[in-house]
């Protein structure tokens, strides 16, 4: 029944995290597109008013005039709409899930003792500890180098790839990759609650209050929300990366993390110039390279012919390959999380079971795939398999994948 109650509250968690992130992203995505988008309006009227810009634009079949003033009106609405809640529910519900799914499994999802043996209770304090120094690094850039945007993003740039880094040399490197994007997740919200909302509220309330406004606030948030927005395209992709196991499992994996992240941001500074009428093609091709090159890092290496004792090729040996020796490798390494009543898990893991011959047959090249040429399986070596086990599996299927001698 606990596990039964885990699966919901993953499956509740994973559904609002997913929602609240669309509506963060589509209305961070919009500002910046808005922003980027206005033109100086001709209407006297409106240049007396302090209209600085302003958009058409038709959807829905309705006209939309969204205007920006250089300051603000004269007079404040009294309904005047903040968008934070986004950012805050996005933030809360995806630690949630990295609490149920990782901290509450830290011995299963969070330490591989090939990359680094530790406790479960150390494996979770350090990975809090990530989190938090993430942004309190980001945050003392800003502080200290804000006055120049470029200098400010190459040390942040730096220390994203530095933090990715030693991730990967402290955790499996699928959390590796999630805690990844989680610190950058953080940053992002952290942005939102200690500076953008904090800055508006000031400005909103000075002139409420009759009194001058410090343009240093406008300074501080729009300089964290272009941050914001570079942001977004490498957290998604470290959201995303736990599916494709091809990437967190390369021997190098923290620079294929880092080489993708950068394509992202590639990619986003195509269209954030687009936005602003400036097509530069270079900017996505350079991304699209990137990608090229890391799919071609990481791509599964073709095991290499061995010979055999009598001489024989390797195929031939691997066809005599033993089916029980196969069984007694994958009940003693995977069924743990793969089976009809798994030790391991409240359910058999993505619904692959491998309890008899027939099934492990069905499930041959996923087996081939997953412990052979990417060696992501078992999760973080927690059965550790060996060497020769993953060899033995190789040589099976090569062989036919034959439940029967």
């Amino acid at each position: 029944m606990e596990g039964y109650i885990l699966d919901w509250a993953n499956l509740l968690l994973r559904w609002v995290h997913v929602i609240t992130a669309i509506a963060w992203i589509g209305s961070s995505f919009y500002f910046v597109w808005l922003d980027n988008s206005l033109t100086r309006p001709t209407d006297p009227d409106l240049q007396e008013k302090g209209v600085g810009g302003e958009l058409w634009a038709v959807h829905g079949g309705g006209f939309y005039n969204p205007q920006k003033y250089l300051t603000a009106p004269k007079t404040l609405p009294e309904n005047l709409h903040w968008f934070y809640w986004e950012s805050y529910s996005t933030w809360m519900t995806g630690f949630g899930l990295l609490v149920v799914l990782y901290l509450f499994n830290a011995s299963t999802y969070l330490i591989d003792k090939n990359v680094y043996d530790m406790s479960p209770g150390a494996a979770v304090g350090l990975a809090l500890a990530y989190l938090g120094a993430g942004w309190v690094v980001y945050d003392c850039i800003c502080r200290i180098f804000g006055k120049s945007d470029r200098t400010v993003g190459v040390l942040v740039a730096i220390y994203v790839a530095v933090a990715a880094f030693v991730a990967c040399h402290l955790f499996q490197g699928r959390a590796a990759f999630l805690l990844t994007g989680a610190m950058i997740a953080t940053i992002m919200s952290a942005n939102v609650l200690v500076w953008i909302i904090p800055g508006q509220r000031k400005v909103v309330a000075a002139l409420r209050a009759g009194q001058p406004v410090d343009p240093v606030h406008g300074k501080n948030a729009k300089q964290r929300s272009v941050h914001n927005t570079y942001f977004t395209l490498p957290v998604l992709f470290a959201m995303l990366s736990n599916h494709y196991s091809m990437t967190y499992s390369y021997k190098y994996n923290w620079a294929a993390l880092i080489l993708i992240m950068l394509a992202g941001v590639l990619i986003r500074q195509f269209f954030i110039l687009k936005h602003k009428g400036k097509i530069n093609v270079a900017w996505p091709a350079a991304g699209v390279a990137v990608l090229a090159v890391v799919a071609v890092l990481i791509a599964p290496q073709p095991r290499q012919a061995v010979a055999s004792k009598d001489g024989e090729a390797a195929g031939a040996a691997a066809a005599a390959v033993n089916f029980a020796k196969v069984q007694a490798v994958i009940n003693t390494r995977c069924v743990q999380c793969h089976a009809e009543a798994p030790k391991m898990m409240p359910t058999a893991a993505k619904g692959i079971k491998l309890d008899t011959a027939d099934e492990i047959k069905a499930h041959a090249q996923l087996i081939y795939q997953q412990a052979v040429q990417q060696k992501s399986m078992p999760l973080g070596n927690v059965t550790q398999i060996t060497d020769d086990e993953r060899a033995l599996l190789g040589q099976w299927f090569e062989g036919g994948a034959k439940t029967t001698n």
